[in-house]
């Protein structure tokens, strides 16, 4: 499997293209803000082609370049359908004072294919089996996207905003469940095995197995505790 991150711009979000291998069909994941041209190059460097876009979630650091690289290629958008009013209106997702500081100078168009992801479920693009984990909280659509390891590699977990290294996902936007949050880490992340490698929408990779050593946010949910929203990204 090809893997390749970049990161965006502004907020140092997590771009991800997914690929069984170069030199074919692939995902996107989170094209964030200005990722367009080092995107390009790492298709064009792999020999790639993009067949979807995978988002997941709907806040703007995420989804700011979907139109543009869906558009160009005339690939569809997908979102959890708790999200997707997020592409319609993009404002909707960010706190009074982020829309303050960004309104007035957004200039947006919605993307013209957009395909819902499933609440749970797996969807095959690109030649990939992806397991979609839906993982409320931070946003109500929030998800997980899983893929299998092979023979001699380890499976891998993007998580978007639920989980980063040694931290949470914040859930003071609009939308956020610090309830949901705390049963989507006990549902959907402690569950999984210790050799998953994390790919978060933030900050470097890491594994759950390190999580869950150290992550007092994910220890503090394993052990029964209630936590405080945090914030974060």
């Amino acid at each position: 499997m090809l893997i390749e991150g970049l990161t965006a711009e502004a907020f140092a979000t997590n771009c991800y293209v997914v690929a069984p291998r170069a030199g074919g069909e692939c995902v996107v994941v989170d094209p964030g803000i200005g990722v367009g041209p080092r995107l390009d190059a790492v298709l064009e460097h792999h020999g790639l082609r993009p067949v979807a876009v995978a988002l997941t979630h709907g806040h703007l650091d995420h989804t700011f370049s979907v139109t543009p690289v869906c558009g160009a290629r005339d690939i569809p958008a997908y979102i959890h359908a708790a999200d997707v009013h997020q592409l319609a209106d993009p404002l909707s997702g960010l706190t009074p004072d982020l829309v303050a500081a960004i309104g007035g100078q957004l200039e947006w168009t919605e993307p013209e294919a957009i395909a819902e992801l499933p609440d749970n479920g797996v969807i095959t693009l690109a030649g990939l089996e992806i397991t979609v984990d839906h993982a409320p909280g931070h946003t109500p659509g929030s998800v997980l996207f899983r893929l299998p390891g092979g023979e001699d590699a380890a499976p891998y977990c993007l998580s978007g905003d639920v989980l980063f290294a040694g931290s949470i996902g914040r859930t003071d936007y609009p939308g956020g469940d610090p309830a949901a949050m705390d049963d989507s880490l006990r549902t959907k992340i402690l569950p999984l095995d210790d050799d998953t490698v994390v790919l978060p929408g933030h900050g470097p990779r890491t594994t759950i197995g390190d999580e869950r050593r150290t992550n007092r946010f994910l220890r503090q949910v394993d052990e029964g505790h209630m936590r405080a929203p945090t914030r974060g990204n």
